[in-house]
């Protein structure tokens, strides 16, 4: 497994009173999770968190899977075990959303996004997502965005009707099409990188995301002085960077650095 470092900082915003975003930072797992949670009272905190839980428990409990394990969900021959895993691991999640719903009917419409990434047995980073929280790669000092928003406003811009300022300007750029609510078992997505020494991932909620453009971030996460990046420090400033923006929501930021 390649070794890595990280440091993740989350932060209620200017206009929120609570935060109902959530994440695992789990580098002995290879894990690192961003959930944004969406529902009224406390009710996305809720979601939120059950869903890291669940995914951090599962990736736990199957640290030591094979082909050969009994799966709570179809294992999907195309994809790698790794992925597999992720993708159990938020169906579960979802699962645990539909339970608490069941237990407590006051939270009923809560629902949360999800990022995460895992790095696997092969060395690889695994990601997976459902929403629009975003996981990116930062490369020879270049950032790119590896996951595709589950969003009205993500699929008008792929579809090119509508361009990246236009989606963050509409009025329905919160609203998203897929989320972990407790209903029919979400269609995550996944993707896997080959990792080079000196890449930087980064997760995140979309406080960070629909407020702060990828030309600043990449500005904010290229190191000022030679040698490896102070990962702390960078969440810091991303997190001051959207609250700069106006802060209109809960801000998440996690940094994984490739060694």
């Amino acid at each position: 497994m390649s070794e890595v470092s990280s440091a993740a900082v989350t932060h209620t915003g200017l206009r929120r009173e609570s935060n109902e975003d959530a994440f695992r930072e789990r580098p002995d797992l290879g894990l690192y999770v961003v959930a944004d949670g969406m529902g009224g009272h406390e009710a996305g905190e809720v979601a939120s968190g059950l869903t890291v839980q669940t995914i951090e428990s599962f990736i736990n409990d199957t640290r030591d899977a094979d082909l050969n394990q009994t799966w709570p969900f179809p294992y999907e021959m195309t994809k790698s075990l790794e992925a597999n895993r992720l993708i159990a691991a938020f169906r579960l999640a979802n699962r645990r959303v539909a339970s608490g719903i069941a237990e407590n009917p006051a939270q009923k419409g809560m629902a949360t996004t999800a990022a995460a990434v895992l790095h696997g047995k092969d060395g690889h980073a695994h990601v997976a997502h459902v929403g629009d929280s975003r996981v990116y790669l930062m490369r020879d000092n270049r950032l790119r965005q590896i996951t595709h928003d589950h969003s009205w406003v993500g699929e008008q811009v792929r579809a090119g009707t509508l361009t990246d300022e236009d989606a963050q300007r509409h009025p329905w750029r919160n609203v998203v099409t897929r989320a972990i609510s407790g209903g029919d078992d979400p269609e995550v997505e996944t993707s896997d990188i080959t990792t080079q020494p000196g890449d930087l991932l980064m997760i995140c909620s979309d406080g960070l995301s629909s407020v702060v453009s990828l030309e600043d971030i990449e500005e904010l996460l290229n190191p000022r002085t030679p040698g490896p990046l102070d990962l702390k420090p960078a969440c810091a400033a991303l997190i001051q960077a959207a609250n700069d923006a106006g802060g209109p929501d809960n801000i998440t930021v996690i940094l994984v650095q490739v060694k």
